[in-house]
């Protein structure tokens, strides 16, 4: 018997929690379950779901990102015939959109185990007070019919503790995975560097993720200038693509920093790039644990983060990489100057970094573990 399991998720955006959902759909037992994976259109991803005849999907048309009242009231209502039409043992969400939307959906469907996937929250301190609190409010009534909440860093799992969001007996940390071996074995290969015009004879500092504005490239940027004032004999990668790459592009132009700061926009198999360089710096503003954190970290890179939610769970600061207060752009690249120029600290960080025990973010792991959840829960009801 195959129990059906819907994962809801609102866009299939180049990201830790789509990359996440789509690997669990393709590779979760089938002789114990059928997933089926339903997401909003208008992702990058959707082509390649879309023509993988191994994974059953739903198109939602109506559920996007953006806050849509007459859009959000039409894909609450799509959801709902959805998952009454399919009628799964299990609906489990991901991403703050679907997650509020579907979960209240499954519930007036009448599903009996709802869950949700953190994979950071909605809601965050640089936003105004009341809109703050009224998206933890959402959470709270959406926990309420809840079977279980899973979270991918602990940070995160103390910040829902600490709003009293859902019962604390539902939560589980299940790690946001990665294939940890391809990423360990990638070697360092300055070609890789050399074919962007970077020059293979300075330190290369890279970050990694969507252009969103949660990624914060903008903070990448002025530190990038900070630092290149200083010192000229270092470079600055940025792997990621989305709808502002260009305008990103045309912003180094404008800072004179584009003899030495590169945006790639997206690339296949991003570990190469990882691999050659030399320092990892994260400046996002709100997350759940990052990946790109973990992949780097994997490579052995020296990393430079801002103290972000789930970053706290990998970086022991002064030890295996350096804490950066948000926004603190100027300690940020006096840390990046630091482990430029001190080539004997910048090993030590970097084999502290790779010798960091990463075994919970296997990604096989991580289906594994859901199995484990989605039979408990099954069992219990």
């Amino acid at each position: 018997m195959s129990f059906k399991v819907l994962h809801i998720i609102t866009k299939l955006e180049l990201g830790g929690a789509q990359g996440n959902t789509i690997y669990t759909v393709r590779n979760i037992n089938r002789e114990k379950f059928l997933p089926i994976l339903v997401f909003g259109s208008g992702g990058i991803l959707d082509s390649q779901v879309i023509s993988d005849k191994s994974i059953e999907k739903r198109i939602c048309p109506h559920l996007v990102r953006e806050i849509s009242p007459i859009k959000d009231i039409l894909a609450l209502i799509e959801l709902y015939f959805i998952i009454r039409k399919e009628k799964p043992d299990i609906v489990h969400t991901h991403s703050s959109k679907a997650g509020i939307l579907a979960r209240i959906a499954a519930w007036l469907a009448g599903v009996k185990i709802i869950m949700h996937t953190f994979h950071g929250f909605g809601f965050h301190e640089r936003q105004k007070f009341f809109v703050k609190k009224f998206y933890i409010l959402l959470e709270k009534i959406c926990a309420f019919f809840s079977s279980s909440l899973i979270f991918v860093s602990k940070a995160n799992m103390e910040i829902a503790k600490k709003e009293k969001i859902g019962k604390e007996s539902t939560y589980i940390l299940i790690r946001s995975g990665i294939k940890l071996e391809k990423y360990r074995k990638a070697s360092k290969d300055n070609s890789t560097l050399k074919a962007l015009g970077i020059k293979q004879d300075q330190p290369c500092v890279v970050s990694l993720g969507n252009l969103k504005p949660q990624k914060n490239p903008e903070d990448f940027i002025k530190t990038a200038k900070i630092v290149l004032s200083k010192n000229k004999k270092i470079s600055f990668l940025y792997i990621g693509g989305g709808e502002r790459l260009e305008y990103f592009r045309a912003e180094v132009q404008r800072e004179h920093i584009n003899e030495n700061c590169f945006f790639t926009g997206w690339v296949d198999a991003p570990e190469k790039y990882l691999a050659a360089c030399d320092i990892f710096i994260l400046t996002s503003l709100w997350e759940g644990l990052p990946r790109s954190l973990v992949e780097a970290m994997s490579c052995s890179l020296a990393p430079v983060c801002y103290k972000t939610d789930g970053v706290r769970d990998l970086i022991v600061d002064g030890e295996n990489g350096f804490l950066i207060n948000q926004g603190d752009v100027v300690e940020m690249a006096s840390k990046i100057l630091l482990l430029a120029e001190n080539e004997t600290l910048r090993k030590k960080i970097s084999s502290s970094a790779g010798l960091l025990d990463l075994s919970e973010f296997d990604i096989d792991l991580m289906v594994r573990k859901q199995e484990e959840l989605y039979l408990r829960l099954l069992g219990e009801k």
